[in-house]
């Protein structure tokens, strides 16, 4: 017997067609609805994402997402300044606290790529945007369509791990590009791909 396909695109009880894995959890949608794939500039949110982007390395998104209050919370709302005046006994306490991902590196590496992100030449913003590739004519049919890495997201990064960045593979470049909305992986069909997007509740700053 044959597998079921799995459904690529999945129309909710608003009436509204969303990639499939938006579907499947209340966080997940909202998340898909209003924050993956929408431009976001703030150097804040930006720091942020890359820093949970790092957290979710072998992991789930929704693992990261249901944490994402509790991760704002230790790391100062992600202000940048103040993560990279965290010290050892910082990381101390956070590694028993069972509300976040405990994991050395990555906390180490946050706090590390707060420190980075205060020695750039200029604003974080400006630097990930730099590597953002051309739209796409357009959108992904299919999520067999949709790649782990890009040549974008590999230059994304060499360039931060030269700048002292720690947990920024490519595919994890390539996952912050989808979230930051410097490429729209939404499927065609969906109702938040560039081309769908007239209805979409965004969320600046999300």
């Amino acid at each position: 017997m044959s597998a079921v396909p799995r459904p690529e695109l999945v129309t909710g009880d608003d009436g509204l067609a969303r990639c499939a894995w938006g579907a499947v959890d209340p966080e997940y949608r909202r998340y898909h609805d209003e924050e993956w794939g929408t431009p976001q500039h703030d150097p804040v949110r930006l720091f942020e994402k890359v820093c949970l982007e790092g957290f979710q390395a072998g992991l789930s998104w929704i693992t990261i997402l249901r944490r994402r209050p509790a991760f704002r919370e230790v790391f100062h709302g992600f202000d940048i300044e103040r993560v990279a005046a965290m010290s050892e006994s910082d990381v101390e306490r956070l590694l028993g606290d069972a509300r976040i991902i405990r994991h050395r590196g990555k906390i180490e590496a946050t706090i590390q790529n707060a420190r980075a992100t205060l020695a750039l030449d200029e604003p974080l913003d400006r630097v990930l945007w730099h590597f953002a590739p051309a739209p796409r004519a357009s959108a992904p049919a299919s999520f067999s369509d949709v790649p782990a890495t890009t040549p974008e997201s590999v230059a994304m990064s060499t360039a931060l791990r030269k700048l002292g960045f720690r947990f920024v593979g490519p595919t994890t470049m390539y996952a912050l590009m989808q979230a930051a909305g410097m490429v729209d992986d939404h499927l065609a069909g969906c109702f938040r791909t560039s081309t769908g997007r007239r209805g979409a509740r965004i969320a600046v700053g999300a």
